[in-house]
């Protein structure tokens, strides 16, 4: 018999003392405060709601930035694919030319 086969015993598994759910139990020594201390210790000044709203007023701003740029860059994206299938069909007039509008002077 070797040493990985499972002995006899082991195949009837092991039983898990399961704790009964409600109140749990409290030694009575415990003491009946607060499981958690107050965050007022940590509090080493009063909020400042001005620069608070200044603050979010500006991280707004640069995500208003953010988007910006990224459409700008999208928009440049496709515009230079559109170009490049442009050339890679054969096609010679890809450029786009700016072109002076056609309407009549008033020359008097």
């Amino acid at each position: 018999m070797s040493s990985d086969a499972p002995r006899p015993q082991d195949n009837r598994g092991r039983i898990l003392p399961f704790r009964r759910r409600g109140k749990p139990r409290v030694p009575p020594d415990a003491d009946q405060g607060t499981p958690v201390e107050g965050v007022e210790k940590y509090a080493s000044e009063p909020d400042n709601y001005r620069q608070r709203m200044i603050n979010n007023g500006l991280a707004f701003g640069a995500c208003i930035v953010l988007v910006l740029i990224g459409v700008w860059i999208a928009d440049t994206m496709a515009e230079m694919r559109k170009k490049q299938e442009c050339v890679l069909s054969g096609r010679r007039d890809c450029s786009s030319i700016a072109v002076p509008s056609a309407s009549p002077t008033n020359n008097r």
